[in-house]
């Protein structure tokens, strides 16, 4: 059996999960650089008759699963990955198995986006290390409003510390209730309101065709001049242009962005040169928990299919 990890960023997969446990006469190769297109994913993988992606860094669309045929097994760490079509995946009996991972560093994150912007942590840091002491004010957050977009669990984790910190938290959604938003602390507002009215929106949703787009021009236009956005969910919830519009017309007050359209991000993205801005490089999701929790329920997933009894399936919606 040939084992391919792709998207190994950081070099840690092989020292995280005990990959001796592979069956005698297996093979384990881990790719650490993305892939320049699909059709350099196509010839890099051909081979291989087992795949363990992370996350969505890979796309695996009918294109690519087409002209893979020695697949047998496509492992995705997470429980959801909506970069793979699970149809063409059924159609050529693939099964896809995902794993389970840790709940918390995504709205850990967010944290850090928001202090990073309200404290000037960034700008300050940099000024100091350049002979230079306090260039601006910062901001506080006890008192001022919260508004998540989105307020399920992670959106629920970040209410709490919000609330800590002595913030009015408030939440709309699609389907979001007075009674679920209560339960959690919170003011369900109407998305207008919530937009303008916020000092601090976050993004907490699943990105699908429904919710794509959802942090629309007319939502950014609707933001006080200081507002903060933040966005570690996907880069798909939010009107790219009219966000750098407003950052590059200083017409909100930053953003925080963990994701992009394009990841990893390329080297000419207008994002690097866009003022009041924090990036991360898709941080979530990227601890040494969740990696641990990645690499060995994958490592299970093969052996469970090997022994022919697949664990943790996705199926086509």
């Amino acid at each position: 059996m040939s084992v391919a990890i792709l998207d190994d960023y950081q070099s840690v997969a092989r020292d995280l999960a005990d990959w001796s446990r592979l069956p005698d006469g297996s093979s384990l190769t881990v790719f650490e650089q993305p892939f320049a297109d699909l059709d350099a994913a196509a010839v890099a993988l051909a081979p291989f008759d087992v795949l363990v992606i992370m996350r969505e860094r890979t796309p695996f669309p009918a294109a690519l699963i087409e002209r893979l045929p020695a697949l047998k097994l496509l492992v995705t760490t997470g429980a959801r990955n909506n970069a793979i079509d699970l149809k063409a995946c059924a159609a050529r009996g693939i099964p896809v198995s995902g794993t389970a991972m840790v709940g918390t560093p995504t709205a850990e994150l967010t944290w850090g986006l928001i202090l990073a912007l309200a404290k000037r942590i960034t700008v300050e840091e940099q000024a100091l290390r350049a002979g230079r002491w306090q260039t601006g004010i910062t901001d506080g957050l006890a008192g001022r409003r919260l508004g998540l977009v989105g307020l399920g669990k992670l959106g629920t984790q970040v209410a709490k510390v919000g609330q800590a910190f002595g913030m009015e938290v408030a939440a709309w959604s699609p389907n979001l209730t007075d009674e679920r938003a209560a339960a959690a602390g919170v003011t369900r507002l109407d998305k207008a309101e919530l937009f303008a009215s916020a000092d601090v929106v976050s993004v907490h949703l699943v990105l699908s065709d429904r919710s794509r787009g959802v942090v629309d021009a007319d939502s950014i236009a609707r933001m006080k001049p200081t507002a903060l956005l933040i966005n570690t969910s996907r880069a798909g919830l939010v009107d790219e242009a009219a966000l750098m519009a407003a950052l590059r017309d200083r017409r909100i007050g930053g953003a925080g962005i963990d994701v992009f359209p394009v990841e990893p991000l390329p080297a000419d993205s207008p994002w690097r040169d866009l003022p009041n801005t924090v990036l991360t490089p898709h941080l979530g999701y990227v601890t040494r928990q969740n990696y641990a929790v990645f690499y060995r329920d994958a490592l299970d997933d093969i052996l469970a299919w090997q022994q022919g009894a697949p664990i943790r399936l996705l199926s086509a919606a």
